[in-house]
């Protein structure tokens, strides 16, 4: 509190908020954060192991890509040349881009040939792609 005296004799009281122990706790907090935000990053390399995730609803009639171990590609049961594949798929969706794409790929197909068919489908506009997979079974049984 401070106190201010006026010329004529006259005691006047100003209030002042004082922001000290405000600005000592900010930067108590700052220096906590400071310290733990790098222990809270992740840099050990580990396998992930296989997903026993819940299954989604599949939709009424889903587009699948099939990758083949040769690279060549299908939808559904019909083959498709990679140059014709974004109107191949225009075809089966009916235009509608929004549409979930499943892709599946063959285990001898390297991730950089599924990366390749994954950037195909992004360039023609599919942007909602599922991976699809077998379900882990249970080891231990």
């Amino acid at each position: 509190m401070a106190v201010h005296f006026a010329k004529d004799d006259e005691d006047v009281e100003t209030h002042d908020i004082n922001v000290t122990p405000f600005i000592d706790v900010i930067l108590v907090l700052l220096i906590i954060f400071m310290v733990a935000a790098p222990l809270a990053t992740v840099d050990i390399p580990v396998e992930l192991p296989s997903s026993s995730a819940e299954r989604t609803p599949r939709p009424d009639k889903p587009v699948f890509l099939s990758v083949k171990s040769d690279l060549s590609l299908a939808i559904g049961d019909d083959m498709v040349p990679r140059a014709s594949l974004s109107a191949a798929l225009d075809a089966a969706t009916k235009g509608h881009r929004d549409e979930r794409i499943f892709v599946r790929a063959d285990r001898a197909v390297s991730y950089g040939d599924v990366m390749e068919v994954m950037n195909t489908l992004r360039s023609a506009g599919y942007l909602k792609i599922g991976l699809v997979g077998l379900e882990a079974r249970d080891q231990s049984k």
